[in-house]
Protein backbone atom coordinates (compact mmCIF):
# COMPACT_ATOMS: atom_id res chain seq x y z
CA UNK A 1 0.00 0.00 0.00
CA UNK A 2 0.92 3.42 -0.45
CA UNK A 3 0.70 6.53 0.47
CA UNK A 4 1.07 8.25 -3.30
CA UNK A 5 -2.10 10.45 -4.41
CA UNK A 6 -3.09 8.83 -7.52
CA UNK A 7 -2.71 11.07 -9.62
CA UNK A 8 -4.64 10.97 -13.32
CA UNK A 9 -5.69 12.78 -16.57
CA UNK A 10 -8.90 12.67 -18.24
CA UNK A 11 -9.87 14.45 -21.50
CA UNK A 12 -13.83 15.94 -20.45
CA UNK A 13 -14.94 16.69 -24.00
CA UNK A 14 -18.35 17.89 -22.42
CA UNK A 15 -16.72 20.68 -20.73
CA UNK A 16 -13.93 21.04 -23.45
CA UNK A 17 -11.10 20.60 -20.93
CA UNK A 18 -8.71 17.90 -20.01
CA UNK A 19 -8.87 17.84 -16.34
CA UNK A 20 -6.18 16.17 -13.60
CA UNK A 21 -7.55 14.85 -10.39
CA UNK A 22 -5.93 13.93 -7.28
CA UNK A 23 -7.28 11.04 -5.42
CA UNK A 24 -10.68 11.73 -7.89
CA UNK A 25 -10.81 15.49 -6.91
CA UNK A 26 -10.53 17.94 -9.77
CA UNK A 27 -7.09 19.70 -8.82
CA UNK A 28 -6.82 22.00 -12.57
CA UNK A 29 -7.15 21.78 -16.17
CA UNK A 30 -6.33 22.34 -19.34
CA UNK A 31 -9.24 24.40 -21.90
CA UNK A 32 -9.68 24.28 -25.07
CA UNK A 33 -11.72 24.57 -28.36
CA UNK A 34 -11.63 22.87 -31.88
CA UNK A 35 -11.75 22.69 -35.09
CA UNK A 36 -11.58 19.65 -37.35
CA UNK A 37 -8.49 18.23 -36.79
CA UNK A 38 -7.34 20.77 -34.65
CA UNK A 39 -7.10 21.42 -30.56
CA UNK A 40 -6.65 24.77 -29.41
CA UNK A 41 -5.50 25.09 -25.77
CA UNK A 42 -6.81 28.73 -24.28
CA UNK A 43 -6.29 28.68 -20.69
CA UNK A 44 -4.37 26.36 -17.96
CA UNK A 45 -5.13 26.27 -14.42
CA UNK A 46 -3.90 24.23 -11.48
CA UNK A 47 -6.35 25.00 -8.41
CA UNK A 48 -4.12 27.09 -5.96
CA UNK A 49 -4.13 24.04 -3.20
CA UNK A 50 -2.77 21.68 -5.45
CA UNK A 51 -0.10 23.68 -7.13
CA UNK A 52 4.13 22.85 -6.40
CA UNK A 53 2.70 19.21 -7.14
CA UNK A 54 3.86 19.20 -11.08
CA UNK A 55 0.50 17.91 -11.73
CA UNK A 56 0.18 21.13 -14.61
CA UNK A 57 3.63 19.57 -16.30
CA UNK A 58 1.59 16.34 -16.05
CA UNK A 59 -1.20 17.73 -17.36
CA UNK A 60 0.53 18.71 -20.39
CA UNK A 61 2.47 16.01 -21.06
CA UNK A 62 -0.68 13.39 -21.21
CA UNK A 63 -2.96 16.33 -22.91
CA UNK A 64 -0.75 16.75 -25.74
CA UNK A 65 0.13 12.92 -25.49
CA UNK A 66 -3.77 12.19 -26.54
CA UNK A 67 -3.58 14.86 -29.06
CA UNK A 68 -0.69 13.26 -30.91
CA UNK A 69 -3.18 9.62 -30.37
CA UNK A 70 -6.18 11.20 -32.04
CA UNK A 71 -4.03 12.45 -34.92
CA UNK A 72 -4.88 16.15 -34.38
CA UNK A 73 -2.42 19.01 -34.17
CA UNK A 74 -2.43 21.67 -31.68
CA UNK A 75 -2.60 25.97 -31.19
CA UNK A 76 -0.81 26.74 -27.91
CA UNK A 77 -2.81 29.96 -27.45
CA UNK A 78 -2.74 29.57 -23.37
CA UNK A 79 0.54 30.81 -22.39
CA UNK A 80 1.74 27.85 -20.34
CA UNK A 81 0.86 25.17 -23.18
CA UNK A 82 2.96 27.36 -25.59
CA UNK A 83 5.92 27.38 -23.02
CA UNK A 84 5.56 23.84 -21.89
CA UNK A 85 5.76 22.65 -26.07
CA UNK A 86 8.65 25.63 -26.70
CA UNK A 87 10.55 23.88 -23.49
CA UNK A 88 10.59 20.55 -25.02
CA UNK A 89 11.24 21.26 -28.22
CA UNK A 90 11.78 19.15 -30.51
CA UNK A 91 9.66 16.46 -29.07
CA UNK A 92 6.02 18.35 -29.63
CA UNK A 93 7.08 20.07 -32.71
CA UNK A 94 5.24 17.98 -34.74
CA UNK A 95 1.50 18.48 -33.18
CA UNK A 96 2.02 22.03 -34.06
CA UNK A 97 -0.03 23.56 -36.83
CA UNK A 98 1.95 26.29 -37.11
CA UNK A 99 5.93 26.88 -35.87
CA UNK A 100 5.30 29.26 -32.73
CA UNK A 101 6.84 32.53 -33.18
CA UNK A 102 9.71 33.65 -31.15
Amino acid sequence: MTDEPQVTVVDNPEESRFEVRVDGTLAGFAAYETDPGVVIFVHTEVFEEYEGRGLAGRLARTALSMVREAGATIVPLCPFIRSYVRKHAPEYDDLLRAPLAD
